[in-house]
């Protein structure tokens, strides 16, 4: 209801006295004061963007009239609950506000925004979307958030590739399992048939969800299939029972162990356990993953019985060279290792490739260097130096430095105790 407007009719009058005079005129003032209030409230009644908008006129509109100015318009839409951000600042204030009743406006965006999704993603928009633009640049990171990332094979998919509808704006939620998209694979599987061998519907148990293919990369686990036996399922696995096949090489070894000669593996006693010895790394049974504590390389890969005695294949001569190597140590006799006390240890002076050219290179610490200093590639043999036969302990230096005889002379003559012989010089030489 509208506010009449207030009017104030004024009458001729008999002259009143002077309290009549006073009594009237506050009679009027009263009157007065009554209407302002009356016509206040109701203009405050009347406020056409309703009872939650508590600001003053002035913040938007001026007395120029009721048209807004937004440049010069006090009031910011940052003070409300909506914030007007990217997009949202372009927008025409009767776009959202369909009345002049401002809280009527809704700040959810499906208020505002058509639903292209049709529901499947649910109503909040902002949860995909930003106020920038419409379009959704962290789908991996939604669906990790979805427990399904994208990883793999499904990393390169197409979205319509899962999510099937009439419409491709559609996200209808499919499930996280497996054979929510993958049963007409499990069913059609025949190599092996997953469905006769009650196969578990969990893919990944055998798949690996990184794999950008089928291929079986983390299944077999108790029995890895490399090298020889990365073979068809049949040659393990026969018949369609999957769970009858053994993990121990002697199920499927059995008739390499009972032929084998090189040693004979029954009259050996040798264990079943095909590991021991042999790796599966390797393609073939020739290269043996065994004898780590003596390896067989350069002259030590002989035939078994050279070292292990008869068919007991637990004795062994030994694991030093003197075990095997005895006799060789004692007819050495360039030089006589014997006389001249050699360590029997061979490994000090013999490399495993052949016996010679040898080096004794504990000359250098236990007597002179020959290996380093001036001597260093000055020989060929022994002999040069010891020159009597089977008697290491004589050596002579002034066989090869004769020549030098009046040069040393010269270059001693200051060195008292000076000789010029062999063991003479090896009391100064080298020096320090």
């Amino acid at each position: 209801m509208k506010a009449m407007p207030v009017s104030i009719v004024i009458q001729k009058v008999k002259p009143m006295t002077k309290t009549a005079v006073h009594s009237g005129l506050f009679g009027k003032l009263s009157w007065l004061c009554l209407c302002v209030v009356f016509g206040t409230t109701i203009v405050y009644a009347q406020n056409p963007h309703g009872q939650a908008l508590q600001i003053n006129c002035s913040e938007c509109h001026s007395t120029d009239g009721w048209n807004v100015d937004l440049s010069s318009m006090k009031f910011s839409h940052d003070e409300t609950s909506f914030m007007l951000e990217g997009a949202h600042q372009n927008v025409n204030c009767k776009d959202c506000h369909s009345t002049l009743v401002f809280e009527e406006a809704s700040g959810d965006c499906i208020s505002c925004h058509e639903d292209l999704h049709s529901g499947s993603v649910g109503n909040d928009c902002a949860r995909c979307h930003s106020s920038s633009n419409w379009l959704v640049d962290f789908i991996p990171e939604l669906h990790e958030e979805n427990g399904f990332p994208l990883i793999g094979a499904h990393n390169s998919l197409n979205c319509v590739d899962c999510h099937i509808a009439d419409n491709n704006l559609v996200w209808n939620r499919i499930g996280n399992n497996c054979t929510s998209c993958h049963l007409e694979d499990y069913n059609a599987t025949s190599r092996p048939n997953h469905i006769s061998m009650g196969f578990s519907t969990n893919c990944d148990e055998c798949h690996s969800p990184l794999s950008v293919e089928w291929g079986s990369d983390n299944f077999h686990l108790h029995f890895p299939l490399v090298n020889e036996h990365d073979r068809d399922c049949a040659a393990c696995h026969l018949g369609n029972d999957y769970t009858s096949a053994s993990s121990d090489c002697f199920t499927c070894h059995q008739d390499d162990y009972n032929s084998s000669r090189e040693p004979n593996h029954s009259a050996a006693n040798f264990s079943n356990d095909c590991v021991q010895c042999h790796s599966p790394d390797p393609v073939n049974w020739e290269i043996p993953g065994f004898h780590a504590a003596f390896p067989l390389e350069n002259a030590h890969n002989i035939a078994c019985n050279s070292c292990h005695l008869e068919t007991d294949y637990t004795l062994v001569r030994g694991y030093v060279c003197f075990s095997c190597h005895q006799n060789d140590y004692n007819s050495a006799s360039q030089p006589n290792h014997q006389a001249l006390n050699f360590d029997t240890d061979c490994t000090k002076c013999h490399s495993t490739i052949d016996w010679s050219p040898a080096e004794f290179r504990q000359h250098d610490d236990l007597y002179f260097p020959i290996y380093s200093g001036e001597h260093q590639g000055e020989w060929n043999s022994c002999t040069e130096c010891h020159t009597e036969a089977g008697n290491y302990a004589v050596f002579s230096c002034i066989n090869c430095h004769e020549h030098n005889k009046n040069d040393m002379d010269d270059e001693h003559q200051d060195e008292n105790g000076y000789r010029y012989e062999s063991n003479a010089c090896l009391d100064c030489h080298p020096r320090p």
